[in-house]
């Protein structure tokens, strides 16, 4: 089943074209790996998906669903089956970790608050933090509220879920527990949409590379074709420099 289908999606900051005309499509349990240089849409492209920034053109479909972006109502029905984890990790730092995963299925969708919290306990033992469930934000490290934000997307149960630089913003000693939470999000099938400047981690995870730049996919293909035996220039430019120590 197709999970996600972008077609022709273009998208404007005043006068500036920032996404000019993206084709993109995942299979349920794709993971699909943007990379390329800084500014060249990867993080907006997640963004237009969210409905946080609005499309200028093409089409977007999720599920076999067409989004009218200008919907309020189609932009809800997009967030039952989308959720998106950032850089910076937005907990509210006056809730305890359990709280922070339940408040959006319990408030928005009006799932019934015990089995939302037992469903929450079982997805921080997914990543690892069953015994923090009472902490707060500010008692734990980076890495460990990074992978509550994780546990708080997964928790919306998206058929697809989006990843901005979700590493970026840690130490690098941390990195690896976020990144050993996606490795097993993909063994699970999520779908996903990973923007990451990690490259060795996007060949591991993707099933797909996509490379962008100034607002267009330059290529994409397998990840062993695109890091090995890149076809266009640019590409092979790209990779040069980022692969090379």
């Amino acid at each position: 089943m197709q999970d996600l289908l972008v077609k022709g999606l273009t998208a404007r900051y005043g006068a500036f074209d920032v996404l000019k005309g993206i084709d993109l499509s995942a299979e349920s349990g794709d993971v699909l790996g943007l990379v390329g240089p800084s500014g060249s849409g990867k993080s907006t492209i997640l963004r237009v998906l969210m409905g946080l920034t609005p499309p200028s053109g093409g089409t977007v479909s999720v599920g076999g669903k067409t989004i009218n972006y200008a919907k309020a109502a189609d932009v809800r029905a997009l967030r039952d089956d989308v959720a998106i984890v950032f850089q910076q990790y937005n907990l509210f730092q006056n809730m305890d970790v359990l709280r922070n995963v339940t408040i959006a299925p319990t408030k928005i969708k009006k799932r019934p608050r015990k089995e939302v919290e037992e469903e929450a306990k079982r997805l921080l033992a997914k990543v690892g933090l069953a015994d923090k469930y009472k902490s707060y934000p500010d008692q734990l490290s980076g890495g460990q509220q990074q992978r509550v934000a994780i546990a708080r997307a997964l928790a919306l149960r998206p058929k697809l879920l989006l990843l901005d630089e979700v590493t970026s913003a840690l130490d690098p000693e941390l990195v690896g527990e976020v990144l050993d939470t996606i490795r097993e999000l993909r063994a699970d099938g999520m779908t996903m949409l990973i923007v990451s400047h990690e490259m060795g981690f996007v060949r591991e995870v993707s099933t797909k590379v996509v490379m962008m730049d100034g607002g267009k996919v330059v290529e994409e293909g397998a990840p062993h074709e695109i890091f090995d035996a890149p076809k266009t220039e640019r590409a092979r430019d790209f990779f040069a420099k980022v692969l090379r120590h």
